[in-house]
């Protein structure tokens, strides 16, 4: 692999998880008769996975040491009018970055399953799902053309349905994947557009030739308006990214999508799904970067995302549904350095977020095992003593999450800060103010968890009353969490109890779920230190992601960076660290030192707490306007449409017809020989009327 790519073993990647995903899925299920067992099914999958990590790491590594890009069709669909439809691979250092991070994050997620899902009946089923979900990123990933895109873009949709509604006998589940099903068709639809408008005007789905007509696109309109045609084109693209990427407000599938055991959690907010949409825009990068409208509409809408997103996560006293609420606000930071045309700081913090956002939902899952399956930070504290291995990683994931210098959070999300107060796109100045803000309100939530979970008196054996201030939430999450969330990850409860009993203790997970942790832990640390240079200031993504001459946050970003450890040292000195090391020391004040002043706020504010629980009222907009339009139309077109017009008018109208008709025709039936001569002669009369007209003269 050393001098150019190979397109047997390119092929590998994803058909390696393909087949473990096949074998465990159809050999490994009751419905055709479980012929292998569970070691067989984890064996086959994880196999899989660790022969695509290798292929993709072999890649890498050969792309960095100059092999040239390979971008071939693997093979043709089919030809229609001139426009080839193919299944083919576009191996970059983007492309193979992104095999490397889905793979290793993905292999993690299968070797932590094996702890996690031990007790669970659909062991195999999971195993099968989770393995089919990285097939579906890989392809996505490596494509070439926007047919295969698409493909990847909507398998990775449809396996996410089967895994959030993983326990498909809960209705709370059900609910949750119906709503991401549904939600993601709104983006998706978006996305069909954009790419039917591309289609139309370029004549072509591979990425090479219409990224070749991108200045012939620039000057062109939308038919019958007054629309550049590439700003509607890209819009319509991130619409699409707004639905798998999580983006306001097309975001109210991603917290519900916690329905799902944990660590299908970490695999759709870490390295999978959720970073699909940021991926596509950086892939895009020659087409966005011809259009400002479209990155002022994308910063615009990732500002919102990360701070109003992060709000939430204070209140939240799930501690799955913290980490959620923390990958919605770093996609929103993704989504702004797209924005600020800034791609590749946007798929550096992607890359940086995936492996310490994995860490917190594996160490999320892994404080759940030690509590026997509760997950209700307020009846945790003091775990530090008795899980030492789930404490130290989960430090080490929330330091990098809140940016800290010399952690890889610290170089991917500082360079975002940068890259948007060095920006000249409009609404720049909107983002500055909101990443700002969400440095405080990262810092603060992260560690309000962190507090709660490993530090202060151990509240287990005494839970507390929900119903004080202490950051309650409102009654409708307890009603439609406590028998969903808190029974998420062994819903058998005949054969398992939730939460801890008097007289337990919690304890450290098996080694299959804490050595995830610690290789995981690894990167979270350094990965950032490493890669900041090559990857935001050299020559990684030369001729793979384009930035135009008059947006110049890249080149102001390169003009000041002085080496990872230069930039570290300054950092502690910036705006930035101050702010999250307040949040810090807010966090510990308030739930550990006086935890009064939570009760305090809640009770000045309660009106605040009431709109923070409940959403920002998005999800009751969405059932009454949306899903309620929806009904309402349907129910007319059930009643008018369906009830009336196909079965009273054709169907059931068509059947009384022919039986009125038959009624009227029996009658002449009598049976008597001079009534059917009398017709005959009435009959040829006519006839002769009609064909001899004599009486006209």
């Amino acid at each position: 692999m050393a001098g150019q790519l190979n397109s047997t073993l390119l092929l590998a990647v994803p058909l390696a998880p393909l087949a473990g995903s096949a074998i465990a899925g159809l050999l490994g299920t009751k419905f055709f008769g479980n012929v292998v067992g569970r070691k067989v099914s984890h064996t086959a999958t994880i196999l899989g996975v660790l022969i695509a990590l290798i292929i993709s790491v072999q890649t890498l590594m050969a792309v960095l040491d100059g092999a040239p890009v390979f971008n071939q069709d693997i093979y043709t669909w089919m030809n229609v009018a001139g426009l080839k439809l193919a299944v083919g691979f576009q191996i970059d250092t983007l492309s193979a970055m992104m095999m490397c991070v889905v793979t290793s994050v993905s292999l993690m997620v299968h070797i932590y399953t094996i702890g996690y899902m031990a007790e669970d009946e659909g062991y195999n089923r999971f195993f099968s799902y989770i393995s089919l979900f990285t097939f579906a990123m890989l392809m996505l990933v490596m494509s070439n053309n926007f047919l295969q895109l698409f493909f990847g873009w909507e398998a990775v949709g449809l396996v996410s349905y089967l895994l959030i509604g993983f326990w498909y006998t809960r209705p709370t589940a059900i609910f949750a994947n119906m709503k991401a099903f549904l939600v993601n068709r709104v983006g998706d639809f978006g996305f069909i557009l954009g790419i039917g408008l591309l289609l139309a005007a370029a004549g072509s789905m591979q990425y090479d030739e219409v990224f070749a007509q991108s200045t012939s696109l620039a000057a062109m309109t939308v038919p019958g308006t007054g629309w550049p045609l590439l700003t509607a084109a890209c819009i319509c693209l991130f619409i699409g990214a707004m639905g798998k990427s999580a983006q306001f407000p097309l975001h109210v599938w991603l917290p519900d999508s916690m329905e799902g055991p944990t660590p299908i959690s970490a695999l759709i907010h870490a390295a999978t799904m959720v970073t699909a949409g940021i991926f596509m825009v950086a892939r895009m990068s020659p087409l966005f970067e011809l259009s400002d409208t479209a990155l002022s509409f994308v910063i615009i809408i990732g500002s919102i995302t990360a701070l109003f997103m992060g709000f939430l996560g204070i209140i939240q006293n799930d501690i799955k549904r913290v980490v959620a609420y923390s990958t919605l606000s770093q996609l929103g930071y993704m989504t702004v350095a797209l924005g600020a045309s800034a791609y590749s700081v946007a798929v550096f913090h992607l890359m940086t977020h995936a492996f310490f956002k994995a860490l917190l939902f594996l160490g999320a899952g892994s404080v759940i095992i030690g509590m026997h399956h509760d997950q209700d930070m307020r009846n945790m504290g003091g775990l530090r003593k008795y899980m030492p291995i789930t404490w130290i990683t989960s430090l080490l994931g929330s330091l990098a999450l809140i940016g800290t210098p010399f952690f890889s959070g610290f170089y991917s999300k500082d360079s975002i800060i940068e890259a948007v107060h060095a920006s000249n796109i409009p609404g720049a100045g909107f983002a500055n103010f909101a990443v700002l803000a969400g440095v405080f309100i990262t810092a603060f939530y992260s560690f309000r968890m962190y507090f709660m979970v490993f530090h202060g008196e151990s509240r287990w054996n005494h839970p507390v009353k929900h119903s004080e201030g202490h950051d309650s939430d409102a009654h409708h999450e307890e009603e439609a969490h406590s028998d969903s969330e808190t029974h998420a990850d062994h819903h058998d409860d005949d054969h398992h109890h939730h939460g801890l009993q008097p007289g337990d203790k919690p304890h450290e997970s098996p080694l299959v779920v804490t050595l995830p942790l610690i290789l995981l832990a690894i990167p979270s640390v350094i990965i950032g230190y490493l890669a900041i240079g090559p990857m935001l200031h050299g020559d990684f993504f030369k001729d793979v992601i384009f930035v135009g001459e008059n947006h110049t946050a890249m080149k102001t970003l390169s003009e000041e960076f002085h080496g990872a450890a230069a930039m570290a040292i300054h950092g502690l000195q910036t705006a930035p660290f101050w702010l999250a090391l307040a949040g810090v020391v807010a966090a510990y004040y308030c739930y550990m030192v006086n935890p009064r002043v939570p009760a305090w706020f809640y009770a000045r504010f309660k009106f605040l707490h009431t709109l923070l629980d409940n959403k920002y009222y998005m999800d009751k907009f969405n059932q009454a306007v949306f899903a309620g339009g929806a009904r309402a139309v349907g129910g007319g077109l059930w009643k008018v449409g369906d009830r009336g017009l196909i079965d009273g008018l054709l169907v059931n109208g068509s059947a009384r017809l022919v039986g009125w008709f038959s009624t009227v025709v029996r009658n002449l039936q009598t049976g008597y020989i001079y009534h059917y001569a009398f017709f005959m002669i009435a009959g040829v009369l006519a006839t002769l009327l009609y064909f001899f007209p004599f009486w006209r003269g």
